[in-house]
């Protein structure tokens, strides 16, 4: 890999599909998109290719904030069969005010948070991670997000699922239906 895609991957900027000899770029998939971990990592989502993917903005001083919990429970439930959660801080709505150690001691001590988190990033508008312009253009205007808490859900085969508003727990009936279809298949 390049240094130039390495450095874009970690800006969570994926390179344009290649027309190469005459092939028609194919539609973009979650994996092509990367985000900076919360220790300053690259993140590339290309990293759990063939796994379901629940990526969720979340931010520590919301009223939504406890859904954290079931978060972890989704988590520990389902990683064994393919599914990554991917928390996303984001202080879009100025609930998130913290640095990348704070996020992380938080989630660490008030939730025991162990799935990954990507370093703070911007989720709504024109100034949004790349990840989330794709999946509302993909999606359409209505999922995007509206406040902490979003959901979208990957497919095994990166292809955006489906997506959740904020007030729809992630341990509910709706969201576990869907996640067992996200699921790889055996």
């Amino acid at each position: 890999m390049t240094l130039v895609r390495r450095r874009l991957l970690a800006l969570g900027l994926a390179l344009p599909p290649l027309l190469a000899l005459g092939r028609p770029a194919r539609a973009a998939l979650a994996y092509d998109f990367a985000f900076t971990a919360i220790d300053g990592a690259a993140l590339p989502l290309a990293a759990w290719r063939g796994k379901a993917l629940l990526v969720v903005n979340t931010a520590s001083f919301c009223g939504y904030t406890p859904q954290y919990k079931a978060l972890q429970a989704v988590w520990e439930k389902y990683r064994g069969r393919g599914l990554v959660v991917l928390g996303v801080p984001a202080n879009d709505f100025n609930q998130e005010p913290g640095t990348a150690g704070d996020i992380k001691k938080f989630c660490e001590v008030n939730y025991s948070i162990d799935f990954p988190l990507a370093d703070k990033a911007t989720v709504t508008g024109p100034q949004a991670h790349p990840f989330y312009r794709w999946a509302v253009a993909e999606l359409g205007e209505t999922a995007a997000p509206r406040w902490n808490f979003h959901k979208f859900l990957v497919d095994a085969s990166g292809k955006l699922a489906t997506w959740f508003p904020t007030k729809v727990e992630p341990d509910s009936p709706a969201v576990t239906k869907a996640i067992e279809d996200a699921l790889p298949r055996s």
